[in-house]
């Protein structure tokens, strides 16, 4: 009898170390749910953005990409995104994908204005700044940085 004690005992700390790890997890990773809203953004390049890609403002996570899409009409990537309830984002904000360093993945940041009006949710910012390509930089780099100089 004092076997079967011990085991259920045993089994239920291993049962509330499991729970206290997912609810840990989930709130480290943002997939806990909680007051957010949806805004849209069209990009030329999504480059290293992928659904639960950050979404940051002044380098604090405040939402995640939810869904990334190729829009047939214009071939852009459109991307939605959240962030939380109690952050109202100006209207004249902009948002671009930033990289976090050389070996660092890619991120989207907001860019505030400076409006007294706010976005509400659902709504789409206009001003959007694509991934920079890391080759392409260092080509133009290597090659001079001028690429229309004929050298006549």
């Amino acid at each position: 009898m004092s076997e079967n004690k011990t085991e259920v005992l045993v089994g239920g700390v291993v049962l509330a170390v499991a729970i206290g790890f997912l609810v840990y997890a989930g709130k480290t990773t943002g997939m806990t749910g909680g007051g957010e809203y949806l805004l849209n953004a069209s990009f030329r390049s999504a480059d290293g953005v992928n659904v639960g890609t950050d979404v940051r403002l002044a380098g604090v996570k405040v939402g995640r990409v939810t869904d990334l899409q190729l829009d047939p009409e214009t071939y852009r990537a459109r991307a939605v995104f959240t962030v939380r309830d109690g952050i109202s984002v100006p209207d004249d904000s902009a948002v671009s994908i930033s990289s976090e360093g050389l070996l660092g993945g890619n991120y989207v940041e907001i860019l505030p204005g400076g409006s007294p009006f706010h976005f509400e949710p659902g709504d789409e910012i206009e001003f959007t700044q694509g991934s920079v390509s890391l080759v392409s930089l260092l080509m133009k780099f290597v090659s001079g940085g001028d690429e229309g100089a004929t050298g006549q």
